[in-house]
């Protein structure tokens, strides 16, 4: 296909097939067009910027080599996928990134059948790669699974447990290690990439099995002597020699945004019949984009942003972010208690623990994209005598929860877990909503379950947290800004177990769980402009419950509320549970309890979110006023 001078090659590419269709020295303006597209896009809508620019040769590449669909191309993680949507039918709506009713952030398999499976935590490429190549190879069906995975993500011990099964899918695996941090890899360069091309030629590819029927006619002295002469030699070349050892044929390190080189060595692995094949591709994250490629984070996620600049639209000013919060906080705990010490898996700034390790870096771990180690970890130094505090988002927590329950809760051992992201999260959607933790925690012996509802609370929880040694202990907090309230100097020792009221009323009880505090305090203004006096409780701890609270506003109130920003089984199901052993409904009592709905919430505007959850001050408000329709209309009918 050739373009007018007019017509941007971009603009004749809808599909991988028109991609096709192109002529090899069309790529790398095709690439150009393709990376400046999004640039474009993400200034528009914001989003992940730098590992999305850092692959668009190599998604140029894959689409042009490979039969997708057919092929099955999985995206680890999914940051880098904004090219792949750009070429395979999302480019009219690729503004429409991570706003509500637009496209996700992620792969996402209701969204195209480019994108097979859904991703948005690390690690899991390999494993469902390996499912769609074996599921065609039984099935004798064309077509392979192409992992593209990242170095980052290849510290998760799941990718290496893929590796370990993937022999069985011999050539139908694919498997694309994008190394952006030069991690494992030495500079690459002619000499690299040729060697690439070599290693994976079909001539190479023959040869090597000749030889290898050959030497097994011979002694196994020699055999074995002459294995080892080529996994070492070929290792030192290439570094391939780990992944040898896991049953793939290894080849690289290549260029990832020299297209002569990428498009050959694609063309080979497709073609040949030796598999599994793990390709080493070196690329350089915010690749194109001088302000990403400049940026220390290399512009991983970004706000809105003006393209020539680069400057990003960020609000400024207004209260401090909550991990931020925590950050300082536990840093400054830290300066006079010297067993503190803090744990993040690959996320040291979303958690707060930059901060502190600003201040204590030998008390820091970043143990990479590896939840269960750390969790594992932490139990470790806490059965030693430190005060270890594991800062993990609500939704990768889940990735641990084995390790929760057997190395931590089990043992009883006082690890601190600080949750962050806890509910709802915006324009991350629901594979990085806090829906489940309180669920999954609260159920668990041993453990004390506390939920911040401002700022100030979060600093007093995290000081409880660091004085609390007789077990694990969890708190978790939201994504984003807080409410504005003032940090106090001197920190208070909660009393585990003991939530507080923070307005008194007669008729209606609101009982909160975390951030939903303010809302229920709006709530409770519009009650009382109808003439319903209310009650508001911050419950502070979903487990153990204030039982004695519990029961002195449900023997006082007509109507009782539980709100919190999670799944079912949370605070709701654990008050329902007491007040039934108690028999405190007995007597009539209205309870109602607001939690997240029992559903996947796509991404949107996080108050948008609680609208369509039902859980902002209008929907209590409407909650407590059908519970009293309710309760009138059992009177009336009682008296008839």
């Amino acid at each position: 296909m050739n373009s007018t001078p007019e017509t941007p090659l971009l603009d004749t590419v809808t599909y991988p097939a028109d991609l096709r269709k192109l002529d090899k020295s069309q790529l790398r303006q095709f690439a150009d067009e393709l990376r400046a597209e999004m640039i474009d896009a993400v200034s528009i809508s914001g989003g992940h910027l730098g590992s999305g620019l850092g692959v668009v040769e190599l998604t140029t590449a894959i689409h042009y080599v490979f039969n997708t669909p057919d092929d099955k191309l999985i995206w680890d993680v999914g940051h880098q996928c904004y090219p792949h949507k750009i070429i395979t039918g999302r480019r009219d709506r690729i503004r429409t990134l991570r706003q509500g009713g637009g496209l996700s952030g992620f792969t996402k398999r209701a969204e195209s059948e480019y994108d097979p499976f859904g991703a948005a935590h690390s690690s899991t490429s390999i494993s469902a790669a390996l499912g769609f190549a074996v599921a065609n190879k039984l099935n004798d069906k064309p077509g392979r699974g192409i992992a593209v995975i990242g170095d980052g993500a290849m510290s998760a011990g799941m990718a290496y447990e893929a590796m370990n099964n993937a022999e069985q899918a011999g050539n139908r695996l694919v498997v694309i290690l994008n190394d952006n941090d030069m991690s494992i890899a030495p500079p690459v360069g002619g000499l690299s990439a040729y060697l690439a091309r070599m290693v994976s030629s079909s001539e190479y590819l023959g040869l090597r099995s000749l030889a290898s029927k050959a030497v097994a006619k011979i002694s196994r002295r020699v055999h074995k002597a002459l294995d080892k002469a080529e996994e070492y030699t070929r290792g030192m070349v290439t570094g391939g020699t780990l992944f040898e050892e896991l049953g793939f044929y290894y080849v690289g390190p290549i260029d990832g945004h020299n297209l002569e080189h990428l498009i050959p060595v694609l063309e080979n692995v497709r073609d040949s019949e030796q598999g599994p094949v793990l390709i080493h591709v070196v690329t350089k994250k915010g690749k194109g984009y001088e302000p990403a490629e400049s940026s220390a984070d290399k512009y991983h996620g970004v706000a809105k942003f003006d393209v020539i600049t680069g400057e990003q639209k960020k609000s400024k000013g207004g209260p401090p972010a909550y991990q931020n919060v925590f950050g300082e906080t536990l840093a400054k705990l830290a300066e006079t208690d010297k067993r503190i010490c803090a744990i993040t898996a690959a996320m040291p700034s979303g958690t707060g623990v930059d901060k502190f390790a600003q201040a204590h870096p030998e008390r820091s771990f970043d143990v990479g994209i590896a939840e269960q180690h750390g969790v594992t970890f932490a139990a470790g130094l806490a059965a030693q005598g430190m005060r270890p505090f594991a800062a993990i988002y609500s939704t990768f927590l889940q990735r641990a929860y084995d390790q929760v329950v057997h190395d931590v809760a089990i043992q009883n051992l006082p690890v601190r877990f600080a949750i962050d992201r806890a509910g709802l999260v915006g324009a991350d959607g629901c594979t990085h909503a806090g829906a489940f933790d309180v669920t999954y925690l609260a159920t668990l012996p041993n453990f004390v379950v506390m939920a911040a509802a401002d700022e100030a609370e979060l600093a007093h929880m995290t000081y409880t947290a660091v004085e609390y040694d007789d077990g694990p202990i969890a708190f978790r907090y939201p994504r984003g800004a807080g409410t504005g309230v003032a940090i106090p100097e001197k920190l208070e020792k909660l009393e585990i177990g003991k939530g507080r009221v923070v307005r008194e009323g007669t008729k209606v009880a609101i009982l909160s769980l975390g951030a939903r505090l303010e809302e229920a305090k709006k709530a409770a203004d519009q009650l009382e402009a109808k003439g319903l006096s209310t009650t508001v409780a911050d419950m502070r701890f979903a487990k153990p419950l204030d039982e004695e609270l519990i029961e002195r506003l449900m023997r006082t109130h007509e109507i009782v509320v539980t709100v919190e920003e999670g799944a079912i089984g949370g605070l709701g199901a654990h008050v329902l549970t007491y007040a039934s052993d108690e028999g405190l409904t007995d007597s009539g009592l209205k309870v109602r309890t607001m939690r997240l709905p029992d559903v996947f919430q796509d991404h949107d505007d996080p108050m948008k979110q609680y609208d369509e959850a039902g859980l902002n001050a209008p929907q209590i408000v409407e909650t407590v006023l059908k519970a009293l329709r309710h309760n009138s209309a059992g009177v009336e009918e009682a008296r008839a």
